[in-house]
């Protein structure tokens, strides 16, 4: 493995560590800052980090957003303003290590959405993970074994990843976009826009010493995480660092019970266990997933004493298998395939 290859593996996992550390870090701040001012402090502490790293760092190749992008901007910028204060809200409400898992289901969120608004097609293993990642979110969602009474925290961040489900899907839209300025456009008008609405509730800002530390997590858990994140992707790909970044949940679950003593119930173990399963899937189908390639073949051959040459397109299947070492593929003739090989 190459040294390029270790330091992105690095970054990714960085990436998911520093992302983690979100739930129960803010569990803490929250005995100290009301939820909507932390959201906004985390998302502008993020948009200033971030932005300074792109006035310092290597440029990015990436185009700049047009105004044909502006629907989805906004539609970005409105689901980052909701979907912080929803988290917010959940955290202090509920449990730091149940709020981390359920984190998630921003993947059955943004699936779903994506098969409905978008005609994306899901795969059989995709479909799995979401069955279990369901199941393991109604486990944690509830309050107690011998309780049918759902948790208000739980139900929170459920709609905090349903309101990133619809961003993700706003996202992919302007993806291919400078990077960074769509994490710093996010980062300083989600912010503001939270912020205003922390200020229309009549929530008080914390003293300066919160306001730095929110801050500094907000640029850690979620600017320097997605610097991280777009690092590794370069040398990774996006499937290998999705895969890598996938124990984020898991990370912000043992930090919750190791910095906040958080007690493991029954219902919690099933669930993690559950959960654990879906995750798998998900980075299976991440790693090992199907594609339909299209491919130009030129053929010379001869017969009846004359020489021809065909050029002909075709379409198949074929399905990755991602390692370290290699990266090879097989496929399977499509009817299209079978129909030109016989032509010839």
């Amino acid at each position: 493995m190459t040294n390029r290859k270790i330091t992105a593996i690095i970054c990714a996992l960085l990436a998911a560590v520093f992302y983690a550390i979100n739930v129960p870090m803010s569990k803490l701040l929250l005995d100290h800052v009301e939820p909507t001012v932390m959201a906004a402090l985390l998302y502008l502490g993020a948009g200033i980090g971030i932005g300074i790293l792109s006035l310092v760092g290597k440029k990015e190749k990436g185009e700049s957003l047009t105004k044909n992008d502006l629907p989805f901007v906004i539609g970005m910028i409105i689901l980052d303003i909701a979907a912080p204060i929803f988290l917010m809200l959940g955290i202090r409400n509920g449990s730091s290590s149940s709020a981390s898992l359920l984190g998630n289901f921003e993947i059955v969120a943004t699936t779903v959405i994506a098969l409905f608004f978008f005609k994306e097609v899901v795969s059989k293993r995709l479909w799995g993970a979401i069955v279990f990642i369901t199941i393991s979110s109604i486990l944690l969602s509830f309050e107690g074994m011998n309780s049918f009474k759902f948790s208000s925290g739980s139900l929170f961040v459920l709609l905090a990843t349903v309101c990133w489900g619809f961003e993700n899907n706003c996202t992919r839209n302007i993806s291919s976009k400078n990077t960074y300025e769509i994490v710093v456009l996010k980062g300083i008008f989600s912010g503001l826009g939270s912020l205003a609405i922390a200020l229309i509730k009549g929530e008080s800002m914390p003293e300066i010493a919160y306001i730095g530390v929110v801050l500094l997590l907000g640029f850690v858990a979620y600017g320097l995480s997605i610097f991280l994140y777009v690092r590794a992707q370069n040398t990774l790909g996006a499937a290998k660092t999705s895969a890598y970044y996938a124990v984020a949940p898991f990370v912000g679950a043992f930090l919750s019970f190791v910095l906040l003593q958080e007690r493991m119930t029954v219902m919690y173990l099933i669930a993690f266990v559950i959960m654990l399963v879906g995750t798998a899937l998900v980075v299976a189908d991440t790693l090992i997933r199907s594609h339909i390639h299209q491919h130009q073949h030129t053929f010379t051959h001869t017969h009846d004493g004359t020489t021809h040459t065909h050029t002909v397109i075709h379409t198949h299947e074929h399905n990755h298998y991602l390692t370290d070492e290699r990266h090879g593929h097989t496929h399977a003739k499509t009817e299209l395939e079978k129909e030109l090989t016989v032509k010839l």
